[in-house]
């Protein structure tokens, strides 16, 4: 097989929570470009529709934009079955959607912490497990892709980010990965996660705006992820590039957990 063969997604469908904007948008993207019809959902559905638009208009794939809380299990269900029923098939999951809340551990209250791990790792597991059932029922194998983050390995200054929640959530989706992946290998279903670094986005932006320079001294390349930096990992991990790649967590992160 060509290389360019081995990255083409063409003929697949790709569901991405959290997808209408943000990092999620860029990943959204990269599946498009690399031929996927692409399902982005998030809890505001216009977002979404704008960006299915865009991304149709854009690369010549089939899109849908729909409302989906991760939180909500009959929300989850009804994003599965108009994918299946629409688009025909569904191959390959990006588990995007997350929030954080940020506070000293001693002051976390319990509904702020049990917010996190409503979306973050509730809501990965949800949408995982009925695309998931999805998958095995087909019997052609899939892709799932999860987004953890360099938080899940190594603590935190609480003068730069004090996020007990956030960063428990993703050690969690790392731990998770691992165990699906060799569960669900006899299905030929491949699970990794991607860990992002620092990212200017929505939910990062204040706290980069106040921590930012205390935070680029942790980054060896000296700078924060871009809008093109999660493209060609998204694309590699939802490919035949990887069918021999399960269970892994790939940093993009400019070498943060290295330095």
């Amino acid at each position: 097989m060509r290389v360019a063969e081995l990255f083409d997604l063409r003929g697949r469908v790709a569901i991405v929570t959290g997808g209408g904007s943000g990092l999620g948008r860029q990943l959204a993207d990269a599946l498009a470009d690399a031929g996927a019809d692409v399902v982005v959902c998030a809890r505001k559905p216009e977002r979404c529709e704008q960006a299915a638009a865009e991304l149709a208009g854009a690369y010549g794939v089939r899109a849908l934009g729909l409302r989906c809380d991760v939180r909500n299990h009959a929300e989850i269900d009804a994003v599965v079955q108009r994918a299946r029923s629409e688009l025909g098939r569904i191959d390959v999951l990006v588990n995007n959607a997350g929030t954080s809340w940020g506070a000293s551990p001693e002051h976390v209250p319990l509904e702020g912490w049990q917010k996190v791990i409503d979306v973050n790792l509730t809501g990965t597991f949800a949408f995982t497990q009925a695309v998931g059932r999805v998958l095995i029922e087909q019997r052609e194998g899939g892709k799932i892709v999860n987004l953890a983050s360099v938080a899940a390995y190594r603590g935190a200054d609480p003068a730069a980010m004090d996020a007990l929640p956030y960063s428990a959530s993703k050690g969690g989706i790392v731990a998770m990965t691992i165990d699906l992946a060799v569960k669900w290998a006899r299905h030929g279903i491949n699970v990794n996660a991607i860990a992002p670094g620092w990212f200017p986005s929505e939910m990062s932006r204040q706290l980069l705006e106040h921590s930012g320079e205390q935070l680029l001294a942790r980054i060896p390349l000296k700078r924060f992820g871009g809008a093109d930096d999660l493209k060609g990992a998204v694309v590699f991990l939802a490919s035949a590039a990887s069918d021999f790649v399960t269970g892994h967590t790939l940093a993009v992160d400019g070498g943060q957990l290295a330095g």
